[in-house]
């Protein structure tokens, strides 16, 4: 499986509504981070596409090396 590239070290802090999809980008190739914007295209990777069941602050994984995508597990910190 190819490997993504680490956006950043530190997760994305994003204000998520009710009920709207959201993709989440995996390869770290996006200048949309921490969403797709296409770049994967060619790259073997996808996006994660999730709902958004509440309102509510959600943190979504910059290292691209989360066991729990796309939402950030701390893996960063041993980065």
């Amino acid at each position: 499986m190819p490997t993504p590239r680490c956006a950043q070290k530190e997760p994305y802090a994003v204000a998520v509504e009710a009920g709207r999809k959201y993709a989440w980008c995996a390869c770290g190739q996006s200048a949309s981070q921490p969403f797709c914007d296409g770049s994967h295209k060619g790259s073997g990777l996808a996006p994660v596409v999730v709902t958004a069941e509440r309102s509510e602050t959600v943190y979504f994984c910059g290292c691209k090396a989360t066991k729990t995508p796309p939402y950030c597990d701390g893996t960063h910190n041993s980065l």
